[in-house]
């Protein structure tokens, strides 16, 4: 029945945010693979559906975060410059150029399983609080918003590690890195609505479970950034590491099945 499928996607999506909003982490990346082999969402639909999930369960988070002048305005501003035009074009190679999900999720496994295990190390005294310069950011967010369009996930659950790896506090970035995959992901269904229009098969999103997994997600997000506060950096960092590390496990057992 598709209520019990919408009732599931709905448990999910909350379990899903509660545990990824503190650290910046869209919990789609990892809601995905449960469309896909749970919920039995087609593809390429798996893909807009995933990011209607952001749209809806993003404001969840972010309205907490504003709500303690906690977004950084100037780090938001360079990752939505990157990665808005990145997930349109992310968006229309993944319906007509046909892109193979699997090498991006060889590329994403690549590059989350170092930089899960650069972010466990225990930083050295006095790292933590440095900034990538501004065109790098950029530069980073558009790379990772086309690989977010083709796959849907916004982006911001690769550029948060990353960034994070980097130096900066995961306090600083999880705002920054939320508000850029809502962004991303509102226009990536904007952009998947519009090519429905022309386009043969399921492009269009599953707009029934989206919105139950959204709704979820909406709840679980601002219980997550309620709890942020009051965890210590050093275990953000961990959670942040282990999260890479397991989505690039799911990234790797994903390509190779």
């Amino acid at each position: 029945m598709d209520w019990q499928r919408d009732l599931v996607g709905l448990a999910v999506g909350f379990v899903l945010a509660t545990v990824t909003t503190p650290v910046g982490v869209s919990g789609a990346v990892f809601l995905l693979p449960i469309q896909l082999s749970v919920l039995h969402v087609p593809n390429p639909a798996v893909t807009p559906t995933n990011l209607l999930y952001n749209v809806i369960s993003g404001p969840g988070g972010l309205t907490r975060y504003r709500r303690r002048g906690q977004l950084d305005r100037t780090l938001t501003r360079q990752l939505v410059i990157g990665s808005v035009p990145g997930v349109v074009l992310g968006a229309v190679i993944r319906v007509f150029v046909a892109a193979d999900p699997d090498v991006f999720r060889l590329l994403a496994a690549a590059v989350l399983g170092p930089v899960g295990v650069f972010i466990l190390r225990r930083p050295a005294a006095g790292s933590i609080g440095h900034r990538l310069a501004p065109g790098a950011v950029t530069g980073l967010a558009f790379g990772v918003g086309v690989l977010g369009g083709i796959y849907g996930i916004g982006g911001g659950s690769v550029v948060g590690p990353i960034l994070v790896g980097t130096g900066m506090a995961v306090a600083a970035v999880a705002p920054a890195a939320l508000f850029s995959t809502w962004l991303t992901s509102l226009a990536g269904v904007a952009t998947y609505a519009v090519i429905a229009r022309g386009a043969p098969g399921h492009v269009g999103p599953d707009w029934a479970l989206g919105v139950a997994t959204g709704l979820g997600g909406l709840a679980g997000g601002w219980l997550g950034a309620s709890l942020q506060p009051r965890v210590p950096e050093r275990a953000l960092r961990v959670l942040l590491g282990v999260l890479a590390l397991a989505l690039a496990v799911v990234y790797l057992l994903q390509a190779l099945g």
